[in-house]
């Protein structure tokens, strides 16, 4: 057997071409086949698909047209979140140019964890994590790492915040903190978190002041800028100010509305960011990005002397003390990707107009949305958007029916909405991601969850 073909050297871009022809054609007549924004059928019926085109996983002679099935059947039982009906979670369609640039970073294969390893993408990273954490904080010694996402970053923030206090702090944080905020707490062994009422969807800053009145020990707040379930973003001036007067730390999970920063339009609303130690990101949210994109800014960069880590092989003394960078703290993970290649290449050719465009676009989508919500007699819309999302749900509907109006256009694969709780209520949630979603898009997405509706309660279609 001859070795097979490796993307490597002089001769590698001659291996991957005829491959990549043959992976677009596979996801071109995947979501051909596919025929909307999620495969129909449900949960069994797509697992029966997807057993059936990978046959044996593992067999003893290696099949050479894998690629082809493989690429075709995940592309037909996926979730396109660029089909503009896939509207449930902070799930976007990747630029273009990030996808490609994702595709050379997978070739070259660096790993972030030396820089005999990663020559060229260690300086990369240092220039576009310097001049992320500087849209934040314009002063001060910012500083940021790249994560695999909002969860990784939460747990950081945790973990440099507890380091900061000498080895143990208290986290308090909203009733609509992200879950991985008191998980990272259990995780690193700390207190069981205080949580404070949000009784309108956002941290209460009265009951902040009073629980930080109440409270010894170093203190963590955590604050959010774009929950999860609408978008809704927490008062940060008063928070910080709070914070500042009962000298606690401050972080901000900024995951879904950090990407706000890029919008001339927009960026108004996370006044107060500035004033937080940490800050997470998600840029394969509002940046548009191939999971993973994640980032934790920091205000001082000396935050960052925790994670110093000293492993010979890596990072000896010699070596560093001659100059070599030293990578190894700036993660948790040892093996990492060059996520900062589809970073760096989409701030550089759209720049922040370009990218505030696309949030202005996403925004303006969800408030045209929302007012068709609002003019149809057969629906009730939540509140106006504070970022994307749009929550609403039938007239008069139980929470029964809402589920159920959501579980039958996934089963037939028409639309894919998402779900949240608030208010006591449930409610259908549509998250807009997708700059190229037009207007009859957002009502063909309205009509379906009226049709399923009148299909579960009435037996019938409306006309």
């Amino acid at each position: 057997m001859s070795t097979p073909p490796l993307v490597s050297g002089h001769e590698g871009s001659h291996a991957l071409r005829p491959l990549l022809e043959t992976v677009i054609e596979a996801l071109d007549t995947g979501a051909r086949a596919r025929g909307g924004p999620l495969p129909a059928g449900g949960p069994e019926a797509v697992a029966a698909r997807t057993r059936k085109a990978v046959g044996d996983v593992l067999p003893d002679r290696g099949d050479p047209h894998a690629v082809r099935t493989l690429v075709h059947a995940f592309a037909e039982t996926a979730a396109d979140p660029a089909h503009p009906l896939c509207a449930a979670h902070l799930h976007c369609p990747p630029l273009a140019v990030a996808v490609a640039a994702d595709l050379a970073a997978s070739a070259l294969n660096p790993s972030m964890d030396s820089w005999d390893q990663a020559p060229g993408a260690s300086e990369l990273e240092r220039l576009v994590a310097g001049a992320l954490a500087r849209e934040i904080h314009a002063t001060g010694t910012p500083d940021s790492l790249v994560t695999t996402g909002g969860t990784e970053s939460n747990q950081l923030a945790l973990l440099l915040a507890r380091e900061a206090h000498g080895g143990s702090v208290r986290l308090v944080c909203g009733a609509n903190a992200h879950h991985s905020l008191p998980r990272a707490a259990w995780l690193l062994g700390l207190p069981e978190p205080v949580v404070v009422p949000a009784p309108r969807g956002t941290l209460d800053p009265d009951a902040l002041d009073d629980t930080l009145t109440r409270l010894r020990g170093p203190l963590l707040v955590a604050a959010t800028a774009g929950t999860t379930d609408a978008g809704l973003i927490d008062p940060l001036p008063e928070i910080a100010a709070h914070c500042a007067a009962h000298g606690a730390r401050l972080h901000v999970d900024a995951a879904y509305g950090g990407g706000l920063l890029f919008s001339d339009r927009h960026r108004t609303r996370l006044t107060g960011l500035d004033a937080a130690h940490t800050v997470t990101l998600d840029l394969h949210k509002l940046g548009w990005q191939p999971v993973a994109a994640g980032l934790l800014a920091v205000r001082d960069t000396r935050d960052l002397t925790a994670l110093r880590q000293r492993a010979d092989y890596l990072n000896a003394d010699d070596d560093t003390d001659a100059g070599l960078p030293d990578l190894l703290g700036r993660s948790l993970r040892t093996t990492r990707r060059p996520d900062v290649l589809k970073l760096a290449v989409t701030l550089k050719t759209l720049g922040r107009s370009g990218l505030g465009a696309l949030v202005d676009q996403v925004c303006a989508h969800a408030r045209q949305f929302a007012a068709l919500v609002d003019e149809h007699p057969g629906f009730e819309l939540h509140a106006p958007p504070v970022i994307s999302t749009v929550l609403f749900r039938p007239t008069g509907a139980t929470d029964t029916t809402v589920a159920a109006v959501r579980r039958a256009l996934l089963t037939d694969g028409s639309a894919v909405l998402g779900r949240a709780r608030l208010d006591g209520r449930l409610w259908l949630k549509a998250t807009l991601l997708n700059p190229a979603t037009g207007p009859d898009d957002l009502a063909a997405l309205l009509h379906l969850a009226a049709a399923s509706r009148a299909t579960l309660v009435e037996g019938h279609a409306p006309r």
